[in-house]
């Protein structure tokens, strides 16, 4: 009930993110059973389809987890601990709000998906959609519903890891006088991130991952090359195509994305101390410690993006504009989910950077700082980040496509 009456005097763009995981759900959830659909007609490869949905899998999971992330109706407030939501029952209700969401839209699926089998109210489109979902044999009930709880389960077991509440040493909240710990250094929030004092910037020890981040990306690129030498490259397991391929090609691309994304934190954090190099002045000071502050926010989704369009590069580089053999719908469903969710997923992370930030730009424009310094600051920072990131998508894309196009 509590979570029921949050939901009802929730902001109506936090409403619009929760319709945006539901539907992120509902898309993962009809590809997962369009594949079942295949499979009972045409069992030979069907695994290989199957491995391609994990990737618009994950990308649904990681926007849900973006977006219990920034759920204000989660975020500790004074007074709250005393009536027993603290951080842990604060948790449970994000989870709670995730696994409504990401249901939700598993649920959607199977109806569309019943419906375009002609299960419901007859075959509709006139049967287009019958061989591909198998509409003339019986739908095994047990593996529909277990595909469908993947989006909800995984996305439910994500968040809760990620909004776990950590412990943290208590101190005196000295910013309004009093000694709780709900402003203090040193408090933690239902993310397990600690909340600084206003006007104070979070302490950088710089994110450990990028000598990791790069070992894995060599390694991606490695087994794409050589499952491409020992293959058929062309042949590349698309869902929305029925023929078969090596699966190696999705492993080396699956490391390449696991190692960008770890690497992003650290190459956001690089950013910001080279933006601070060389006698800087007050501009790119405040956005050089800023983007090391937010690196571990914004780092890691902005490594998945980069993956991502890498790969779309690459595999645009694969079937041309020109190619007999066309992708399929389901192979653009596929890829409009993973491109939407990742965009989607930066775009919550800056905000909840942007929140995380309110109370110091708050303090530096009462302190007298012009507004024009601090948009200045952050043209800078996406300035720096698009300088950074874009070549080096290019570089992975340019990497990833040559074996496959050889």
């Amino acid at each position: 009930m509590l979570s029921l009456r949050l939901t009802r005097g929730t902001h109506p763009l936090v409403l619009l993110r929760r319709l945006l995981v539901a539907a992120a759900s509902a898309g993962v959830g009809f590809l997962l059973l369009c594949t079942l659909g295949w499979a009972l007609g045409h069992p030979a490869g069907s695994y290989l389809r199957l491995l391609w949905c994990l990737v618009p899998l994950a990308a649904t999971a990681q926007f849900a987890v973006a977006v219990a992330r920034t759920d204000p109706s989660t975020r500790p407030r004074r007074g709250l601990s005393a009536v027993g939501l603290g951080p842990a029952r604060l948790t449970m209700l994000a989870v709670a709000s995730t696994a409504v969401a990401t249901t939700l839209g598993s649920a959607v699926a199977l109806l569309v998906f019943l419906h375009l089998r002609g299960d419901l109210t007859g075959m509709p489109l006139d049967g287009a959609a019958a061989d591909l979902l198998s509409a003339d044999r019986p739908l095994p009930l047990g593996a529909a519903l277990t595909l469908l709880a993947a989006a909800p389960l995984l996305a439910t077991v994500a968040a809760g890891l990620a909004l776990r509440p950590r412990s943290a040493t208590a101190v005196p909240d000295r910013s309004e006088g009093g000694t709780g710990t709900g402003a203090g250094t040193g408090a933690a929030d239902a993310g397990g991130e600690k909340v600084r004092p206003p006007g104070a910037f979070a302490r950088t020890s710089a994110p450990g991952g990028l000598p990791w981040g790069f070992a894995l990306t060599a390694a991606g690129l490695a087994v794409e090359t050589y499952a491409s030498r020992n293959g058929d490259a062309g042949a590349l397991p698309l869902p929305g195509r029925f023929d078969g391929g090596s699966a190696g090609v999705l492993a080396g691309w699956a490391l390449t994305a696991v190692g960008l994304a770890l690497a992003g934190p650290g190459i956001t954090h690089l950013c910001g101390w080279l933006l601070q190099t060389l006698r800087p002045g007050a501009v790119r000071l405040l956005a050089g410690r800023m983007l090391m502050t937010e690196a571990g926010r914004i780092g890691r989704p902005l490594g998945v993006l980069c993956a991502v369009v890498s790969g779309a590069f690459a595999a645009a580089s694969l079937y041309g504009p020109g190619d007999e053999r066309p992708f399929g719908p389901l192979t653009g469903l596929g890829a409009g989910l993973v491109l939407g969710c990742t965009v989607a997923t930066l775009l919550t992370a800056a905000l909840e950077a942007r929140q995380a930030r309110a109370t110091t730009t708050a303090d530096l424009v009462r302190q007298g700082a012009p507004a024009a310094m601090l948009r200045t600051a952050a043209a800078v920072r996406t300035a720096t980040l698009l300088a950074v990131f874009v070549p080096l998508t290019w570089a992975v894309a340019s990497l990833a496509a040559v074996p496959l196009t050889v």
